[in-house]
């Protein structure tokens, strides 16, 4: 922490799809800084409750689980009082949750569609809603997990796109809406974990060919990115922070 940055000890934060993957290293990391972590999950009960343990053995009472569907707005409104319940105020909301499976045109139907939108675009905004009186009240930020597709569409991948373009496109507008007391930003990924469902050899291949580092990055430079918005930039909003190994300098 440098002489400029904000102590974190004792404030608290609000992660969804806090589980596994991307969202567990940002718990991690903003624990490690000092935060309160109000982990959310939806079906990965078993690993959200190995990573609370986790976290507890290190600070008691630093960490609490938050579970729950984000498929509309009550349910989100449900979450967001949880979240600010947990530990009594609430000064970050990290929306990390995330859908993603391929639309190719011709096959996509109505559900496919809503359930990339409903966890994507609609819940961030409703959870930013229902949570933007208390990050207000702490002058407390916002950062959205977007990603470089929503600004270079990924191959029958349209609807996914489409829906964190959305997304990136919130958090701008956000940043107007709740200024001067809420700071909201966004962290796009690159190459930093390969789909659940898995990718060929040639597709992963070829992704890192375009990658100007030739490598995969790590869940901690995301968690890192996280810490930094939250942490290190009281004079940043509205803005999107691209963490690809330089993917988005290639045509």
């Amino acid at each position: 922490m440098t002489p400029e940055s904000q102590s974190l000890s004792g404030r608290s934060v609000f992660i969804t799809g806090a589980a596994r993957r991307i969202g567990a290293a940002i718990a991690t990391e903003l624990h490690a800084a000092g935060m309160n972590t109000v982990l959310h999950y939806r079906t990965s009960r078993e690993s959200a409750q190995i990573l609370c343990d986790t976290l507890n053995d290190r600070r008691p009472k630093s960490a609490m689980l938050c579970a729950g569907s984000l498929e509309n707005a009550a349910a989100c409104e449900s979450l967001a009082q949880s979240a600010v319940s947990a530990f009594g105020e609430l000064h970050a909301l990290v929306n990390n949750a995330s859908a993603f499976f391929p639309t190719p045109m011709g096959k996509t139907t109505d559900a496919e569609w809503d359930a990339l939108f409903d966890v994507n675009l609609r819940a961030p905004f409703f959870l930013s809603q229902a949570c933007a009186p208390e990050l207000a009240k702490n002058q407390g930020c916002i950062i959205n997990l977007t990603d470089i597709y929503a600004e270079r569409p990924l191959a029958d991948h349209p609807v996914y796109s489409a829906s964190k373009a959305g997304l990136l496109s919130l958090t701008r507008s956000l940043a107007r809406e709740l200024s001067p007391n809420v700071r909201v930003n966004a962290v796009a990924p690159g190459a930093i974990l390969w789909p659940e469902t898995g990718e060929s050899e040639a597709i992963q291949n070829q992704i890192l060919g375009r990658t100007p580092l030739e490598r995969l990055g790590n869940p901690a430079d995301i968690a890192k990115t996280v810490l930094f918005l939250i942490q290190d930039a009281p004079f940043i909003t509205g803005q999107v922070i691209n963490v690809d190994g330089g993917r988005t300098v290639v045509p």
